[in-house]
């Protein structure tokens, strides 16, 4: 059995909702355990009462940071210092930051350097440089509990019709490459490599879809032929174009 990841998650407070935290933490339990959990930003002030709530109930350790300078984000400067202190323990496997500002792309990218994946969550205000440097990347509003969803927040997305997702160029570009890299010499490609492909190499997230899983996303295309194999526990799928 492979080793769970050891992840560290850090939050900048200022700068993303508090109602899809439960929803960020269930996503990172399908990649390893959160062993580290960082939650920045300047706790006297009354804006941040959200996140204060949700802290202990999810074992949330505040980090404090100042406003020293009007006009600096001080939370930046120290969540990025956080993390590279993480870096170089060597203790966590993995990052997944929580935070809708592209400040951190640079970040991002000299953790991916180190070999270290990053899991990505924001508000889909997130500028694309950093939504693209992080592997997956996953919109917050996507992850808010229908009962806590406010008239100004988007709900759960409603899954796309077949017809939005064949109208998504990038999207069918991404699937039919990812399906050919992976095809074997019959012509059918198992969908853990798939999967694997996909991870490796964009930010895309069935998720921001509509859909738990890569494989419903697959199903609900109808690009590909579908065939269920060992006792149907590994699931294999074709162009329907070869």
């Amino acid at each position: 059995m492979a080793e769970r990841k050891r992840i560290a998650l850090l939050i900048d407070c200022d700068n993303v909702s508090h109602h899809s935290i439960e929803g960020v933490l269930e996503e990172l339990a399908k990649y390893g355990m959160v062993n580290v959990r960082h939650a920045h930003g300047d706790w006297n002030n009354p804006s941040l009462s959200g996140w204060a709530n949700r802290l202990h109930p999810h074992a949330i350790r505040p980090m404090q940071q100042f406003a020293y300078t009007k006009g600096k984000n001080a939370t930046d400067s120290a969540m990025i210092i956080d993390a590279m202190d993480l870096l170089y323990s060597k203790n966590v496997d993995a990052f997944a930051l929580m935070t809708s500002d592209s400040d951190f792309t640079p970040l991002v990218l000299r953790i991916l350097e180190s070999g270290l994946p990053v899991y990505g969550f924001g508000e889909k205000k997130t500028p694309k440089p950093f939504v693209d440097a992080c592997s997956p990347f996953i919109y917050t509003e996507n992850l808010i509990p229908n009962d806590e969803a406010k008239a100004d927040t988007p709900q759960h997305p409603t899954k796309k019709s077949k017809q939005a997702l064949r109208q998504d160029t990038s999207l069918v570009r991404l699937l039919r490459t990812a399906v050919e890299q992976a095809t074997d010499d019959d012509g059918w490609a198992d969908m853990n490599r798939v999967g694997h492909y996909i991870s490796n190499n964009s930010s895309f997230s069935s998720i921001n879809y509509g859909y738990k899983k890569l494989s419903d996303l697959i199903k609900a295309s109808e690009f590909f032929d579908i065939e269920m194999r060992r006792d149907g526990k590994a699931m294999y799928i074709k162009d329907t174009r070869t």
